[in-house]
């Protein structure tokens, strides 16, 4: 099972996009190793549910039992979270649903907010922002784009830890792994995508593969082709 999804770069330094999409049949689907957190809302049968969900370790196959459920997520950067619900105690699918007060609305640290939609998602966050429910970390920016720093490894892995709710290591295999598939849907060669993204041998891009996002590089390289010829 697949989603077709629509997705749109954001206005706010702290979103990396927003997305949505919805299922139109039952089925099962994998669920992504990802490295952001993301905020949810979920719309079936005249109910919203408004989530937060944490990052995720590995790719981990889902049931959706549902028809005609539409989802609108709000994906952050690495580095920016909630400081009364981190990362850390989200991951690996112990979200959060907050407490629904209408059918237009939600409890969030105290306070009634509106569910945002596609188009308003990024005042939504604005607000956020404002209110000091989003907050930034500047270290953990700063070392995924290279930038020299003082800290010692322990507080950058602490650092890390409390904006992510992974290590940097765990960060930089999970988007490795994304490119690597990326390549491949391009038609690049297996050899070839091993050898530029630093994987030893193609053992081991098969287990990268495998775990973060559930498919074997002869499977991605078959899809891909599939869908260029159709």
């Amino acid at each position: 099972m697949r989603f077709t999804v629509e997705e749109r770069p954001s206005d706010s330094p702290f979103v990396e996009r927003i997305w949505r999409t919805q299922s139109e049949r039952t089925g099962t689907f994998i669920s992504q190793a990802a490295s952001h957190w993301e905020m949810v809302v979920t719309r079936h049968e005249g109910k919203a549910v408004f989530t937060v969900r944490g990052p995720e370790t590995k790719a981990t196959p889902i049931e959706c039992q549902w028809t005609e459920g539409e989802f609108l997520g709000i994906s952050f950067k690495p580095g920016i979270f909630m400081p009364h619900l981190p990362p850390e105690n989200l991951r690996d699918w112990r979200d959060v649903n907050l407490p629904e007060v209408t059918d237009t609305s939600f409890w969030l640290y105290g306070s009634v907010w509106q569910f945002p939609d596609y188009e308003n998602a990024d005042t939504f966050v604005d607000r956020l922002v404002h209110d000091g429910l989003l907050v930034r970390d500047p270290v953990v920016e700063a070392v995924l784009q290279g930038q020299p720093h003082k800290m010692s490894l322990r507080t950058v892995q602490y650092r890390f830890l409390r904006a992510t709710g992974l290590t940097h290591n765990a960060i930089q295999q999970i988007e490795c792994a994304r490119r690597a598939a990326a390549l491949l849907e391009q038609g690049r060669p297996i050899r070839d995508t091993i050898y530029q993204l630093g994987y030893f041998d193609q053992p081991h891009l098969t287990r990268s593969l495998k775990r973060f996002l559930g498919r074997t590089p002869a499977e991605i390289v078959r899809a891909s082709a599939t869908s260029r010829s159709a």
